[in-house]
C-alpha cells in the first residue's frame, strides 16, 4: 500500500516589503511550504508562484491556511491585525515580525488563545544570510513551533528565547545592528581616504575587510576575541590602532552604551 504524501501546509503572507519580499522568496526557494497567498495592496514586485491579493476580502473562502506570516510595519499592525482573526480561530499559526509588537499586543487583536509566535528577523535576510530571533506564546503546540521555525530558517539561522522582554536586547543587537556594520565600513573606508587612498579603493577594503572578518568569526573555532589577538603583534601597526579602539571611552565603551540606547528605545516602542 502506498503512503499517503502530506498535504502542503498553506501560508498567508501579510505584507510583502523587503522582509516580507525576502521571506517568501526564501520560502519558495527552499520549498518550505505552499501554496502561498500574499496580501499586499501595491507590490513593487510579484514573485511568480505566489498568488496576490490587493485586500483580505479577497482572500479565497476556502483558504485554511497552516500560519498567518505579518510582515507589516508596526503603525499598521493594530489596523491590520483583526481582519484575520478567523485564521487565528481556526488554529493557523500567527507569526509577527513588527518590531516592538509584543504577543500581548497580538492576542488582544487575534484572541488570548491564539497560536502567538512573535520573532525579530534583519535585513541579511534579503541574501539569505540573517539571523532571526522568536518567542512562542504559551498555546504554541511543537508542530506549529516547527513551522514557525523552518518558515523563519528560510533566510537564515533562528535562535529561540523563553522570556519575550528579550526580544529588546536582541534587538539592539542583530536586529539594529547592521546599521552599526555600515556605519564601520562607512568610517573605516573614510579614515583610509583621510591617509591618501582613493576613494572607490578604499571603500572596496572596507568592504571586502568586514565581510571578509565576519565570514571567519562564523566559521572559525576560535572566539572572536583570539581571533583578534591571533592579528595583533606586540608593537605592531594593530596594536596601535586597538590602543586608540579599545581605550576609554573607545569603540568597546560606544557599542556597549549603543546598545543600551537601543534596547531602552525598543522597550519604549512595545509600551
Amino acid at each position: 500500500m502506498t503512503a499517503r504524501r502530506a498535504r502542503p501546509a498553506a501560508v498567508l503572507l501579510v505584507g510583502c516589503g523587503k522582509m516580507g519580499s525576502a521571506l517568501l522568496a526564501g520560502w519558495m526557494r527552499k520549498r518550505i511550504a505552499g501554496p502561498f497567498h500574499v496580501v499586499e495592496p501595491s507590490p513593487s514586485r510579484r514573485i511568480r508562484g505566489a498568488r496576490f491579493y490587493a485586500t483580505p476580502e479577497r482572500l479565497p473562502r476556502t483558504l485554511n491556511p497552516a500560519a498567518v506570516v505579518f510582515a507589516v510595519k508596526p503603525q499598521a499592525f493594530d489596523a491590520v491585525l483583526p481582519h484575520y482573526r478567523r485564521f487565528a480561530d481556526s488554529g493557523a499559526a500567527m507569526l509577527s515580525i513588527a518590531a516592538g509588537k509584543t504577543l500581548g499586543g497580538m492576542g488582544r487583536l487575534l484572541g488570548a488563545n491564539a497560536t502567538l509566535v512573535r520573532a525579530m528577523p534583519n535585513t541579511p535576510a534579503a541574501i539569505g544570510r540573517g539571523i532571526t530571533v522568536a518567542c512562542a506564546g504559551p498555546t504554541v503546540s511543537k508542530r506549529a513551533r516547527t513551522l514557525c521555525e523552518a518558515l523563519l530558517g528560510a533566510v537564515g539561522e533562528v535562535a529561540w528565547v523563553e522570556d519575550e522582554a528579550l526580544l529588546d536586547p536582541v534587538t539592539a543587537v542583530s536586529g539594529s545592528g547592521p546599521a552599526y556594520v555600515f556605519l564601520l565600513i562607512e568610517s573605516l573606508a573614510m579614515a583610509g581616504e583621510a591617509q591618501g587612498l582613493a576613494p572607490d579603493l578604499a571603500r572596496r577594503l572596507a568592504i571586502v575587510t568586514v565581510a571578509g572578518a565576519g565570514e571567519l568569526a562564523r566559521v572559525a573555532a576560535e572566539t572572536p576575541a583570539q581571533l583578534r589577538e591571533a592579528v595583533t603583534s606586540p608593537g605592531g601597526t594593530t596594536r596601535a590602532a586597538l590602543d586608540v579602539l579599545m581605550a576609554e571611552g573607545g569603540l568597546t565603551r560606544l557599542i556597549r552604551e549603543a546598545v543600551a540606547a537601543a534596547t531602552r528605545r525598543s522597550r519604549e516602542l512595545a509600551q
